[in-house]
């Protein structure tokens, strides 16, 4: 989901009359519009707000304020600039690989699985797990629930169709995270792009849900949440670790982005890392 790049450069000093106008930029879109941004890293939340400044022709952040709830499509702009809807299949192959070597011998042992892909963006880190459970034998028994506050994101997920400029990209990853074909067998020329296999989408139900405000649903063997809790202050991450722990079934696994880490949680005691320690957790 992130872009790395966001986090590069220190964050230009604010004024306290700037830090009143954020609070309630933030307090009224969690009140009429039910989206909860208020504990997101302030450092990225300001320059994504200064970016959104710019791409909706405001002039202040109570302009911002007035357009986005006064006009849908102007909100779901923000929503997009404030949740960073970037990602790429198989990214950081190391962590795929690991899944492949470390977790599925251990998934063959369950006579059905469930994971959750915890804020899921355009979909293709849902479908490079579903595309190793296929070639690892698991897809049939698999439901991958693949979740997301952002509408847009989830519409391009459940379509499943990518720009196939990004195929060459995506397939130098699957080969390094162990692929077992050539990615080509997942996907037909369509629409200008590619079209995935129903039957990796077959096995996906995305739905809208929040990790800020949303609680668990359902019992799961796996949770993946990578590059969205480092846009989350300390006490949201704590508060998703402790989701992902109520949701993870006894000696479970968690997969989290490169730059995250259970360590300083409070909830570091309900997991272990893997030998590979390729961002993947298990629940004790």
């Amino acid at each position: 989901m992130t872009d790395i790049g966001d986090f590069a450069e220190e964050d230009a000093p604010q004024s306290r009359h700037d830090e009143r106008e954020v609070d309630a930029l933030l307090y009224a879109i969690y009140d009429r519009r039910h989206y909860d941004f208020r504990r997101y890293a302030r450092a990225s939340l300001r320059r994504r707000l200064s970016l959104a400044l710019t791409e909706l022709c405001c002039e202040s952040l109570p302009d911002l304020q007035n357009k986005v709830l006064a006009d849908d499509h102007a909100f779901g702009e923000l929503v997009r600039i404030l949740t960073v809807p970037v990602s790429e299949m198989f990214r950081d192959p190391s962590f795929f690989l690991a899944f492949r070597e470390q977790v599925v011998p251990e998934l063959h042992t369950y006579p059905s699985l469930k994971l959750w892909v915890a804020g899921c963006s355009s979909g293709e880190e849902v479908y490079s797990l579903a595309i190793v459970l296929a070639e690892e034998g698991l897809l049939d028994r698999s439901l991958i629930y693949a979740t997301d506050i952002n509408e847009e994101s989830l519409g391009r997920a459940r379509a499943g169709v990518y720009p196939i400029d990004r195929m060459q990209l995506f397939s130098d990853n699957y080969f390094k995270s162990g692929g077992k074909h050539s990615l080509s067998h997942y996907y037909t020329a369509a629409y200008r792009g590619v079209a995935l296999a129903r039957s990796l989408i077959g096995s996906v139900v995305f739905s809208d849900h929040s990790l800020a405000t949303d609680s668990v649903f359902s019992e799961v063997q796996i949770v993946t949440c990578r590059n969205v809790m480092i846009y989350f202050d300390r006490s949201l991450q704590d508060h998703v670790l402790g989701l992902f722990c109520d949701a993870l079934s006894r000696r479970g696994f968690l997969g989290l982005g490169s730059k995250e880490t259970v360590v300083f949680s409070a909830h570091a005691g309900c997991f272990s890392a893997l030998p590979a320690r390729e961002g993947w957790f298990r629940r004790c």
